[in-house]
């Protein structure tokens, strides 16, 4: 298929990129552009002043004003700064701009490279209702499922929605055809609850996305979400790079991934594989990109989404196939071929993946703030931190909670979760809550550790919450700290008998905050 009208000109080697996003993303293409000694271009607003991501990065952009919508969010403000300062490409991380097909396109046309899909491969992915379409037209099976016409009245659009549920059966889900992250997302088990269950859906799609279309679909219970990588370049190759098994989520927001999946046999993995590649063809798909499915409790698998960007479980795939997926994003992006076929990928190991929130899961995961006083990651064979934190940051709930993405790579599954056990028991964060002891627990999960991970997973057990059964003593955990404040032991001691003296901004009150 030829080239989209945008793409027609050879782009230019890529020199310099501006990075269209913060945090541990941002981080993680700086390290990219770094290694391909490319000049890496951070932005940031007034309230990201010295974060991370501005230190490590090449040349720094302010952008006027705090808000998402006058920075992160504001692509014309991103496209200027990045033509100010003789930016070759921008690259979006994901979340922000980067499934927004109208601002990939007005990167193409200011004369920059965009690093990413067509706008076209966007829209036809990101438009969950268009996608099943094209999935169908491509011969990728789908979850039953359908679509509600909207009719001239209320009564007639709810007349519509009770014909689609009935056809499609209870217990059912509806999803925003926009939609991502659980927003817009609703499970009807009963008709009773469909039509006040339909209407709240619309309107979170409608305020989250600007668009409250929703639509059927059934719902696969017991079902593991298995999602499968794809590169593709615009010489006619796509490859996949196996799959990751996403399956243990709360509130529709992936907590632990990991590759490969416990469960694929050969022939399915094949299968998927295949299907993901063909989903990506059907739309000319250029770039990396995730094709998500379910994976029913018969064997038998539905497509779910395409993500048109690069995942935040993007280096379990990393690990098992050695190849730096950022890397080859740019590569494509400048003209270049894959340099590998499929033929040339194989599985290495096993990797896991846990993200560290700024939550407190015995409270219902509710986000929580405050001084990162002491923040001591793990180290050792096998083991990767990406972060856009460091010591003496905030956790703040203005962005997203989470915290740090915890990798560790092992030459088995045994031995990822063991490695992944003892290197979540390592990682100081003293100062705000998160949810490690949580990922402890299901390291530790019989059900966890003999793959059985469906995405019912914390609903089934953990179905009357969270309780930390760690017992961290205070004064071990102080005394494993003090060279990281500076302090001796003798001068724990001594604050910790004598608290009265101490300072709001005494490094040991904060951490002294974090025991009850």
């Amino acid at each position: 298929m030829a080239k989209p009208e945008w793409m027609k000109e050879a782009p230019k080697p890529i020199s310099s990129i501006l990075i269209a996003n913060r945090g541990e993303i941002a981080c993680r293409i700086i390290r990219a552009c770094q290694e391909m000694k490319i000049k890496a271009i951070a932005i940031q607003s007034s309230s990201d002043e010295g974060a991370l991501h501005t230190e490590m990065a090449d040349q720094v952009v302010v952008l006027s004003g705090d808000s998402l919508a006058e920075t992160y969010l504001n692509g014309d403000a991103i496209i200027d700064a990045a033509k100010s300062c003789g930016a070759d490409a921008i690259h979006p991380g994901y979340g922000f701009l980067s499934e927004r097909a109208d601002f990939a396109k007005s990167v193409a046309s200011s004369g920059l490279i965009w690093i990413g899909p067509s706008p076209e491969a966007i829209d036809s992915m990101g438009d969950k209702v268009t996608a099943r379409r094209r999935m169908e037209d491509a011969s990728v099976p789908v979850i039953p499922g359908r679509e509600i016409s909207i009719g001239i009245d209320e009564e007639s659009t709810i007349d519509s929605l009770i014909t689609a549920a009935t056809s499609v059966g209870y217990p059912l889900l509806l999803k925003a055809s926009a939609g991502g992250g659980g927003k817009g997302m609703r499970v009807v088990r009963e008709p009773k609850r469909l039509q006040q269950e339909f209407l709240a859906a619309q309107r979170e799609a409608e305020s989250a996305f600007g668009d409250g279309t929703v639509y059927i679909e059934r719902l696969l219970e017991n079902s593991r979400h298995i999602e499968v990588q794809i590169l593709a370049d615009d010489h006619g190759n796509t490859v996949h790079l196996f799959e990751r098994e996403c399956s243990i989520q709360r509130r529709h927001q992936k907590v632990v991934e990991e590759a490969p999946s416990p469960v694929l046999d050969g022939e399915t993995r094949s299968a998927m594989g295949k299907a993901a590649v063909s989903a990506a063809k059907e739309v000319s798909y250029s770039g990396a990109g995730t094709v998500e499915f379910l994976l029913s409790s018969d064997g038998s698998f539905y497509f779910l989404e395409m993500n048109t960007r690069l995942q935040v479980e993007h280096p379990v795939t990393e690990c098992i196939s050695g190849i730096d997926l950022v890397e080859q994003q740019i590569r494509v992006a400048s003209g270049l071929p894959l340099p590998f076929s499929q033929n040339d990928l194989s599985i290495r190991g096993h990797a896991i993946e846990v993200r560290i929130y700024a939550e407190d899961p015995s409270k219902g995961f509710l986000p929580a703030t405050g001084p990162l006083a002491v923040f001591v990651p793990p180290e050792g064979p096998g083991v990767r931190l990406d972060t856009g934190v460091r010591q003496g940051d905030e956790a703040r709930i203005d962005f997203d909670p989470m915290l740090a993405k915890l990798i560790v790579h092992g030459s088995n599954r045994e031995q990822a979760i063991r490695r992944m056990e003892r290197a979540l028991s390592s990682f100081v964060i003293l100062g705000a809550t998160t949810n490690i002891d949580f990922l402890i627990d299901i390291m530790r999960h019989e059900s966890f550790i003999s793959g059985d991970t469906t995405t019912n997973f914390i609903d089934i057990h953990f179905s009357e919450g969270w309780e930390s059964n760690q017992t961290k003593s205070s004064v071990v955990v102080l005394a494993a700290c003090a060279e990281q404040l500076g302090l001796h032991r003798s001068q724990i001691a001594s604050s910790s008998e004598e608290t009265g003296r101490t300072t709001s901004n005494d490094p040991f009150l904060l951490i002294s905050r974090s025991f009850p």
